[in-house]
């Protein structure tokens, strides 16, 4: 089985030895009696190409000089122990911007500086559905070398970006990869009632080596700009200490999503999320499409209403009939729009409201009801 795993280890680090293997060719090369006449070649003085890999090269080290001053390291004392994790410098005031989980159950915070400056930090706030955090320090203002933040709705599948964080302890670390998908979805650290967790959308899957102390660390696009926050990875492996193997599924928090939590929590403490009450499946099978009757191929199915919730007021309808199928039951509506963007699937309703909406808000929720097509206006609440 498969897990998301958050990224925050225990301190128990043990250096293991490298063990160096000579270069083995994977096939034994045949004597020839032919004479081979070698000519000495020039010495290669490397030509830096504008098109090239050494231009890639020069990008990705200009880079790492111009954010490493705004990446810290963060300890944390907890009485389960001490565990690691990662932030960037989200202003001159000393905010600095992490995870949730990676201050939990806080009794002193350490930050570590680039420079070798050490400082100690105060919880300012955390938002447990997002999985961020903010903490402060009394840092000199020639440490507090605020990053540049990007927009998340322009990034693209494909596209390059890069990691640096505190993995295992080793701090600075810098790895690349690209964006593997984009508005994943993943349980939030909110409880929503009977043992579930409310969704944490808009989530970027990424192939970057991110390791536990990776929690809270920057996603860079190629400009330097920070596109997300390191959060989760999904494994099926773990060290002989317990700690979760990077697989190459990563996930990191929209920074679109960031730029709206930050100034929210540094302002009260917290952040309140837009809510329905509505409950979706992530995707159904053509057997599943054909048992329930629906219409359309995508949408968000709805399987599940709670009881005096905006989604119950603005009269959405939940499965109720029994089709043949385990777990799942017909009659539902299908949402196929919210304030006229297409959903396809629940993803987009969830990354749409999160980005976009707020509590107090009114929306319009286009739903297929058997042959019927209906516009429900909803208005959205705060997560209970």
């Amino acid at each position: 089985m498969k897990h998301i795993r958050l990224m925050v280890p225990v301190i128990a680090l043990m250096l293991a030895s490298l063990a160096c293997q000579a270069l083995v060719p994977s096939q034994q090369i045949p004597q020839t009696s032919q004479q081979i006449t070698v000519t000495a070649a020039p010495a290669l003085i490397p030509v830096l190409d504008s098109s090239g890999s050494d231009a890639q090269q020069v990008r990705l080290t200009t880079l790492y000089k111009n954010v490493i001053p705004g990446i810290v390291s963060i300890q944390v004392l907890t009485d389960a122990g001490a565990s690691l994790g990662t932030g960037i410098v989200y202003d001159g005031q000393g905010h600095i911007i992490t995870n949730q989980h990676v201050v939990d159950g806080q009794k002193k915070i350490e930050v570590d500086f680039a420079s070798g400056y050490k400082t100690y930090a105060k919880l300012v706030g955390t938002d447990p559905d997002s999985d961020l955090a903010v903490i402060q320090v009394d840092a000199p203002t020639s440490e507090l070398h605020a990053l540049p933040l990007g927009d998340s709705s322009k990034l693209e599948v494909g596209q390059t970006v890069i990691a640096i964080g505190n993995p295992f302890g080793l701090d600075g670390s810098m790895t690349t990869g690209i964006i593997s998908a984009l508005g994943r979805t993943l349980p939030s650290n909110h409880a929503s009632g009977g043992g579930s967790f409310f969704s944490a959308g808009d989530q970027i899957q990424t192939d970057a080596a991110i390791n536990p102390g990776n929690s809270g660390g920057p996603l860079f696009n190629l400009n330097g700009e920070v596109i997300g926050i390191n959060r989760a990875i999904r494994t099926d492996a773990s060290t002989v200490s317990g700690e979760p193997v990077n697989s190459g599924i990563g996930f990191a928090i929209a920074i679109n999503i960031v730029k709206r939590v930050t100034p929210q929590i540094i302002k009260s403490g917290k952040y309140d999320y837009p809510y329905m009450g509505v409950g979706s499946v992530d995707s159904l099978s053509l057997d599943e499409i054909t048992a329930l009757g629906l219409k359309q191929l995508t949408g968000a199915y709805v399987t599940s209403v709670a009881p005096g919730s905006p989604g119950d007021k603005a009269g959405v309808v939940a499965g109720s009939k029994d089709v043949g199928m385990s777990g799942l039951l017909g009659g539902g509506d299908l949402i196929i729009a919210v304030d006229g963007h297409p959903v396809k699937v629940f993803n987009d309703l969830l990354s749409y409201l999160i980005n976009y909406r707020s509590p107090g808000d009114i929306i319009t929720l286009t739903v297929l009801r058997g042959d019927q097509k209906l516009d429900l206006k909803l208005t959205l609440e705060k997560r209970p």
